[in-house]
């Protein structure tokens, strides 16, 4: 029996009946490499079975301590059924990236029963209309409440489920496995008051639950003309969207070369932050104040989990945003998670990287070629980033709400076009160099003389719709390799 931290147990308090805190792993498969080019479901599901041993995650579920005196346990769920929790569908017509999107979209917001462990598995087929794809790929979609998984490291689910030889040795036979005995509650509230006696702060835990829902109140009544609010900070609704764009590496590395010293990550950042840019300002919403998002630090800066970078939403120059954000991360910032008040900074996104496999991964000798994410949105930050990192490519993927984004591919589009804009600029043609060059100097003497000045926005409340994308910026889905 494990107990929560007290980091993992705020996921799980901050759930409500609009917005969970899953998180959707996604991965496609070639199955023409698996042994006779085929890989059927019961053997994805005698695979499974066969590694539930490697891992607690998947036997384990919640036991609360009474009144909530304690943060909660894992304990072994003596009634787990693994077909309850891997499931087999098709997509249904007409079958193509969009109908994907949509369907895994649906999934990630069906909340979790959190009186069984908190994963589901979801095998999906009928992929072959998506452009791009080998024949006869399938997905698989795990989703886990984020009370179970480290999204910012080590994604444990993904290794135990994956090897990385195309046909690995046969594997041991499974340990014989007998679930622990539930503790009685009495025992519960006992273990809770000594921990209560020795760490007198926890007793403030119910009350830090209450936090968010004060932030919230503060932004909205307290502070109403508040001039960095966009449509993504309001109350979200229980239904997802969410669209994802793929890069190559090598092109995100010349991209970072465009300001010295630049990371990987710092270029990913930019490209979203112009493709939000890009977003707003074809809404006629683009606030002229620059905004700003809360983003995972570089993997070379372990000891700083998030930060608040501002992202040069109001700089018109790409290579200027590049450069504000790298002289952000580089910097001793203090991480956006210690520092105090901090709940009550308004930002826009969220901008997460998560780590994915280094090498390629097989599933029963099938290829992963895809690996993304959805992530959880909350109210006041309804839009968050998913960069992964797989196969010599970098994906992006925005989740947000229909509400909030009722195009999604419009968005993606504009990320794409964010990033074809950094592009031109660091592999430059003799033509496209030249018409780089003119377009940036027309944009900084636009900035000089003040040309553009979009009126800024107030919040948003729950009866106030966001305008629709304007006709005509509708683009395939597709991904594009």
């Amino acid at each position: 029996m494990r107990q929560l931290t007290g980091h993992d147990a705020s996921f799980l308090y901050s759930d409500t009946l609009h917005a969970n805190s899953n998180v959707t792993f996604i991965q496609i498969y070639d199955q023409s490499t698996a042994p006779g080019g085929k890989v059927r479901f019961k053997s994805i599901l005698a695979h499974i079975e066969s590694r539930l041993h490697r891992s607690p995650i998947f036997r384990s579920k919640l036991l609360r301590v009474p009144l909530e005196l304690d943060y909660p346990y894992w304990i072994e769920d003596e009634h787990f059924d693994l077909e309850y929790h891997v499931r087999h569908i098709a997509l249904p017509e007409p079958g193509d990236w969009r109908q994907f999107c949509i369907q895994a979209s649906r999934i990630h917001a069906r909340a979790l029963d959190l009186n069984r462990p908190l994963w589901e598995i979801y095998v999906i087929e009928g992929l072959d209309s998506i452009v791009d794809l080998p024949p006869g790929s399938f997905a698989l979609l795990t989703k886990i409440h984020h009370a179970a998984v480290d999204v910012e490291g080590q994604n444990e689910i993904i290794d135990v489920l994956h090897d990385t030889a195309r046909r690995p040795a046969k594997p041991a036979p499974p340990e014989p496995w007998f679930p622990e005995r539930a503790p009685h509650s009495i025992s519960l509230m006992g273990r809770g008051a000594l921990h209560a006696m020795w760490s007198p702060w926890k007793l403030l835990g119910p009350l830090a639950r209450f936090a968010p829902a004060a932030a919230a109140f503060a932004r909205d009544v307290l502070r109403p003309e508040h001039p960095t609010v966009t449509r993504f900070n309001s109350v979200v609704s229980s239904h997802r969207v969410f669209d994802t764009r793929r890069f190559m590496q090598d092109e995100f590395e010349s991209i970072r070369r465009l300001v010295a010293g630049a990371t990987l990550d710092d270029a990913a950042v930019a490209v979203c932050a112009g493709g939000l840019r890009r977003y707003l300002d074809a809404q006629g919403e683009l606030p002229e104040v620059d905004l700003t998002a809360l983003a995972t630090a570089t993997k070379d800066r372990p000891e700083v989990s998030w930060r608040r970078v501002q992202l040069g939403t109001a700089l018109a120059d790409p290579v200027e945003r590049l450069a504000l954000i790298h002289r952000q991360t580089s910097s001793a910032q203090i991480p956006a998670r210690a520092r105090a008040g901090a709940a009550l900074e308004l930002n826009t996104c969220t901008i997460t990287r998560v780590p994915g496999p280094s090498v390629p991964l097989y599933l029963g000798g099938a290829r992963m070629t895809y690996f993304s994410a959805i992530l959880p949105i909350a109210d006041g930050m309804g839009l968050a980033f998913a960069v992964t990192q797989y196969d010599a490519r970098i994906v992006v993927s925005p989740t947000s709400c229909r509400e909030l984004m009722p195009d999604p591919q419009a968005f993606t589009q504009c990320v794409r076009d964010s990033f074809q804009e950094y592009l031109a600029l660091a592999r430059p043609t003799p033509a496209a160099g030249v018409a780089a060059k003119g377009i940036r100097s027309a944009r900084r003497r636009a900035s000089a003389s003040g040309t553009r000045s979009p009126k800024v926005r107030t919040v948003r409340t729950g009866a106030t719709a966001p305008r629709a994308a304007k006709a005509g910026r509708r683009r395939s889905t597709a991904p594009r390799r």
